[in-house]
């Protein structure tokens, strides 16, 4: 199962404590798979459409209309039948009501119901990405304005014939599945976002002493081999004894650092000082050679 399709099953069970909450999810749910004015959404997925009649039951007391009729992008079920029109027109002016998202609790309804009708989300551990396909800019646009009451900050791309509300940040998506209600993905997501976090840092941390390693070695064997060089010329001899100490502790000590190398000495010196000695030994290896 993928992560998306989780996330709208523990959605799918989530319903709003208030009628008001439930006409906004219902309203979302609607108008992202289906049509206000004719009240129908289109849909394959069982859930769904039980979600969508469990709603107008609890909100209007109706059981739903058992018509449905196949259309080109899938089944339509309708919300009322044709006896039904006073209850139909009632139905309509609350899906449309200007005041449905005015609470917090009913922005987060509705976007939970634009998510389930036309949304998804990637799985964390892949890529960091959600949208929300709307039909028309308006509808977008309500979107982003419902986000962002949440500082959840969301974009919108033309796709086709379709306006596409995206997040590709992973804190924000996840803030966004917290919004919506969705209690265990947003925590099986930032679970998974913390160990991806943590796994980079890792890895930048190993790279980055593999690189200080391969140039502390790269480093220790130049001067090695200039050391080795130098030892069997005559003016290696007239060289410092503090110099000679260090190219000893060098050649004896191969694999260790300047800093390393400074500490054995007598008495201890840091790593410009080490670093100035043996470049007195490279230069006499260069010059000769």
């Amino acid at each position: 199962m993928s992560f998306s399709h989780g996330v709208k099953e523990e959605l799918y069970k989530h319903f709003g404590q208030a009628r008001h909450c439930m006409l906004a999810e219902l309203s979302a749910l609607v108008t992202f798979s289906g049509d206000i004015d004719e009240l129908f959404v289109i849909s394959e997925n069982e859930m769904f459409v039980r979600k969508c009649f469990t709603l107008l039951e609890k909100t209007f007391n109706i059981t739903g209309c058992t018509l449905t009729e196949a259309g080109k992008s899938g089944r339509k079920h309708f919300l009322t039948g044709p006896d039904e029109a006073g209850v139909g027109e009632r139905l309509k002016s609350a899906l449309k009501s200007e005041t449905l998202t005015e609470r917090s609790c009913c922005k987060r309804a509705y976007l939970r119901g634009a998510f389930l009708a036309s949304g998804s989300v990637s799985d964390p551990g892949k890529s960091y990405h959600m949208e929300i396909v709307a039909g028309r800019i308006e509808e977008a646009e309500e979107l982003v304005k419902l986000f962002a009451a949440f500082e959840v900050p969301a974009k919108i791309t033309g796709r086709k014939n379709n306006q596409v509300v995206y997040i590709k940040d992973g804190e924000r998506i996840a803030d966004a599945l917290n919004v919506m209600e969705a209690g265990i993905s947003f925590m099986d997501y930032e679970n998974v976002r913390i160990y991806k976090g943590v796994m980079n840092s890792v890895n930048r941390r190993v790279n980055c002493e593999t690189a200080n390693i391969g140039k502390t070695v790269s480093a220790a064997v130049r001067q090695i081999e200039a050391i080795e060089y130098a030892t069997g010329l005559p003016e290696y001899e007239a060289l410092p004894e503090p110099v000679k100490e260090i190219a000893r502790l060098r050649l004896r000590y191969p694999e260790v650092s300047l800093k390393e190398l400074g500490e054995m000495c007598e008495p201890r010196i840091g790593k410009s000082g080490v670093n100035h000695r043996l470049r007195k030994i490279i230069e006499l290896a260069d010059d000769v050679s």
